[in-house]
C-alpha cells in the first residue's frame, strides 16, 4: 500500500487549506482512513478518521467543527479540509490506514501504512 499526502503550505491564522492523500496498492474502498499530525518532540497525534464508505467520521476534540475529513472511493483519495486554522495546528500531517473497515484507532502505532507527510504552517 502506498499513500501520498499533499496540499500542505503556509497559511495565515483563520485561513483554510485542503490536504489530499492518494492511495494505491489495494482495494481502497474496503478500508478506513485517518489523518494524524506531528510536531517535533511530540508524539504523532490523531486528527480525524473516516470509515470505508465515508458514512462514519471521528475527530479529535481540538479540530472538531473546524476540520472535515472526506473520501472519494472512485479516485482512491482522502481529503482533510481545514478551516479557521490556528498557529497550534502547525505540524506535519500524515495520512494513514490499517486493516479496519469501520474503525479509526487513535494510536499511531496501530497503523500499518503511512504517507510521507505534508507540512502545514499557520502564521499568527
Amino acid at each position: 500500500v502506498q499513500l501520498q499526502a499533499s496540499g500542505g503550505g503556509l497559511v495565515q491564522a483563520g485561513g483554510s487549506l485542503r490536504l489530499s492523500c492518494a492511495a494505491s496498492g489495494r482495494t481502497f474502498s474496503n478500508y478506513a482512513m485517518s489523518w494524524f499530525r506531528q510536531v517535533p518532540g511530540k508524539e504523532r497525534e490523531f486528527v480525524a478518521g473516516i470509515s470505508w464508505s465515508g458514512g462514519g467520521t471521528l475527530y479529535a476534540d481540538s479540530v472538531k467543527g473546524r476540520f472535515t475529513i472526506s473520501r472519494d472511493n472512485t479516485k482512491m483519495m482522502t481529503y482533510l479540509q481545514m478551516t479557521s486554522l490556528k498557529p497550534e495546528d502547525t505540524a506535519v500531517y500524515y495520512c494513514a490506514t490499517g486493516s479496519w473497515k469501520y474503525s479509526s484507532p487513535q494510536t499511531a502505532r496501530e497503523y500499518d501504512y503511512w504517507g510521507q507527510g505534508t507540512l502545514v504552517t499557520v502564521s499568527s
